[in-house]
């Protein structure tokens, strides 16, 4: 696909109620401009899906969409196989909708860990904390090498794109210098969401989070994608009344990737891991 094509998959993934951000296209293009396939019957595109290539190990699998009125006819098979060709030889994630975990191991994918949704609302007043900068005042350098135990493989490109991204909210959080943790905030189709969220501790995830959280607007719809198997994590959301919604299968084909899960407390995009 081509950069304007990128736009009818993000468009799909909102009809589907998957609430992409208003600036998704242009960094999930920059992280792999030839990652989005479409298949089409003729002129007209009928299935789309992303096959991300990260440095030379590491791929993920999102978008996986057919058009209604087009499914059970095999082209989302058809886009699923050139999307899998396209990773061959590298560990390959994805999230999935949980009832679909059968056909995905089918495909080689084993269960790693739950994502959840939660909702909440926006607002509060910005603390006053020194320690919280903005990410766009520190060398990129230090932001990508603490980014770098969260993902298997480099995203660079994609990243420098995610932070500075129009109207994103990129904070990072200060311990003796270093960082020590960091969190986007990006308005979405409906309301915000932040991601990612890490934090070397459960107080520091804390002061990010509701720095973040009163850049929204008060009573705006407010979203985190956490990763279930850290409990820090499923605190946060409840101490900030947010209530579930929907959740994801983490799943990976080869050798499922170490992440330092006692600091992960919010998922980037399930869309591109």
């Amino acid at each position: 696909m081509t950069r304007p094509e990128v736009d009818l998959a993000i468009d799909w993934a909102a009809a589907e109620g998957w609430n992409p951000g208003l600036h998704d296209a242009h960094c999930f293009h920059a992280a792999d401009p030839q990652g989005f396939l479409v298949g089409r019957v003729g002129d007209e595109p009928v299935a789309v899906i992303s096959a991300m290539q990260y440095g030379e190990t590491f791929g993920f699998i999102g978008f996986y969409i057919v058009k209604p009125g087009w499914r059970g006819q095999g082209f989302g098979l058809a886009v699923w196989k050139a999307g899998m060709a396209r990773l061959a030889g590298r560990t390959v994630g994805l999230d999935g909708v949980v009832d679909q975990q059968a056909n995905y191991r089918k495909s080689g994918f084993e269960l790693a860990w739950r994502n959840c949704r939660y909702q909440g609302t926006g607002g509060g007043r910005i603390p006053a904390d020194g320690a919280i900068v903005a990410l766009g005042t520190l060398p990129f350098d230090a932001l990508l090498a603490y980014d770098r135990p969260f993902f298997p493989d480099d995203r660079g490109a994609f990243l420098r794109c995610w932070v500075e991204q129009p109207g994103a909210v990129a904070l990072g959080m200060l311990q003796d210098g270093a960082l020590a943790g960091y969190g986007v905030l990006r308005a979405c189709r409906n309301g915000f969401k932040i991601g990612p969220l890490f934090a070397d501790s459960p107080a520091l995830a804390e002061r990010l989070f509701t720095a973040l959280k009163a850049r929204v607007p008060d009573g705006a719809p407010l979203f985190l994608d956490i990763p279930v198997p850290h409990a820090g994590a499923l605190d946060l959301v409840r101490r900030h009344g947010m209530t579930q919604g929907f959740e994801t299968a983490r799943m990976y084909a080869g050798v499922a990737p170490s992440v330092p899960m006692e600091r992960f407390y919010g998922v980037t995009s399930f869309e591109l891991g």
